[in-house]
């Protein structure tokens, strides 16, 4: 009872979520991170009331050390992600593989779109029709590598938690099975 107990509090979504924002400080391929993964995460597994903050502080702290960046494209990339907490809230009491696939390539879309239309506003290309198609067109390789990203994190954060939880409550209904018999 006791090594379950310890589990418990070595695995919860907190670790995961600390566990993501580290990640993001490795190297890594272009947008390949677990930050979508962990917003979708953390809306689906934290309490209502943490669910969107956790997340962005852990972004938030983890860009004090990579960097600061274009402010606009900040806010951007943080309403992608906060975005992506309320998918996760959606996905709360909806849990299936079908529905985590979704909500992992929504999120990639939503963040791929919403922080290239910030990058055409901010001046990097002409600000004209061609210019937005322009900076969604360059941006295809990055988004390849979003999605992959987005789904393996996804599918690692979310399988390996249900995965643990499942573990540790297998023992504890083999245990009530044999107080029963006895």
């Amino acid at each position: 009872m006791e090594l379950k107990r310890h589990f418990e509090k070595l695995i919860n979504p907190l670790l995961i979520i600390f566990v993501a924002a580290t990640l993001r400080l490795i190297p890594h391929p272009p947008n390949f991170a677990p930050i979508a993964a962990m917003a979708l995460f953390g809306g689906s597994y934290l309490d209502r009331s943490y669910a969107l903050l956790i997340p962005i502080i852990a972004l938030f702290l983890s860009d004090l050390i990579i960097g600061f960046y274009s402010p606009l494209v900040m806010i951007s990339v943080y309403s992608s992600f906060i975005l992506a907490g309320l998918i996760g809230l959606w996905l709360k009491k909806r849990k299936s593989p079908r529905t985590v696939v979704l909500a992992a390539t929504a999120s990639s879309v939503l963040f791929f779109l919403i922080t290239n239309f910030a990058v055409w506003l901010g001046g990097w290309y002409p600000r004209s029709l061609a210019g937005l198609m322009e900076s969604y067109t360059l941006a295809l390789p990055f988004f390849r590598n979003t999605i992959l990203g987005d789904l393996f994190y996804t599918g690692v954060f979310f399988s390996g938690y249900e995965l643990v939880l499942r573990f540790i409550k297998k023992p504890a209904l083999a245990s009530q099975g044999e107080s029963l018999r006895s």
